[in-house]
């Protein structure tokens, strides 16, 4: 399966997830299946069989409210059987609603915002102390981008010369309660980024060889690197597309029939 095909099913199996569940956050979850699927099919390295191998790349998923992405393509790398994502949102179910470190592959729970991506730094900082060879990789979703947590992350990364981490922004432009720049405007995200001394580098989100030629020029590159990947809440799906309903809203019945056609057609 290349990139391309998995992200397709990362789509559709996050919208049967989330569906099912009568759970939220499918917005996010349909705009970070791009990054997941170009990382799992052509930049991380991993092992099923083994999760916790210690030359393994660390991905620290912050925005784990989104988890219905990263347990899709978990389940279809064979971390856990496929069949137990229809647990997903259950009583007792390992699949919560946020990402857990109980479920194989993934590295930290998460999903209280801003937390990840200083976690992140400390395992790379760690792993450059014992002279370790592995990358660490974060997802943070534009949002997030509003805690000082992670402004303060990125002055360590840079003055420890973190060369081994890459931050990667989903910025879909919408957040909980409204457009991100509305609520706490970013921008001008990329130079605040350079000024804290981080190369960063800009690409489409849903643009699959730029994803890769990014990440890929991340692992030669000395400075530590944000990539902030512009993307689409809700791709793929036309009535979610750019709409702050879908942060929080389960599809009904018709709507989630609908989305999954306009997948199975146009991507």
């Amino acid at each position: 399966m290349n990139s391309k095909e998995l992200a397709k099913e990362i789509r559709k199996i996050s919208l049967k997830m989330v569906f099912q569940a009568n759970a939220s956050h499918i917005g996010g979850a349909l705009s970070v299946a791009d990054i997941l699927a170009v990382l799992y099919t052509d930049i991380l390295t991993f092992d099923p069989a083994n999760p916790k191998y210690a030359d393994r790349d660390r991905l620290i998923f912050s925005k784990g409210h989104c988890c219905t992405a990263l347990y899709a393509v978990l389940a279809s790398k064979g971390f856990f059987p496929v069949e137990k994502l229809e647990e997903y949102g259950k009583d007792g179910s390992f699949l919560t609603s946020h990402i857990s470190h109980h479920v194989p592959g993934i590295e930290i729970s998460a999903g209280s915002l801003g937390h990840g991506f200083p976690i992140a730094c400390g395992l790379a900082f760690a792993a450059k102390r014992k002279s370790q060879n592995h990358k660490t990789y974060c997802i943070v979703g534009d949002g997030e981008m509003d805690e000082g947590s992670n402004w303060e992350a990125l002055l360590f990364g840079a003055h420890h010369q973190l060369y081994n981490l890459c931050l990667i922004i989903d910025y879909n432009k919408i957040q909980s309660l409204g457009n991100t720049n509305d609520v706490l405007n970013l921008e001008p995200l990329k130079t605040k980024i350079e000024a804290f001394n981080w190369k960063c580098i800009e690409v489409d989100g849903h643009n699959h060889e730029q994803l890769k030629e990014a990440l890929i020029n991340f692992k030669t590159n000395e400075p530590p690197t944000v990539i902030i990947a512009h993307t689409i809440k809700g791709k793929g799906v036309s009535f979610m597309e750019n709409q702050l309903l879908w942060h929080y809203r389960s599809p009904r019945a018709e709507e989630y029939n609908q989305a999954i056609l306009e997948i199975e057609q146009t991507l």
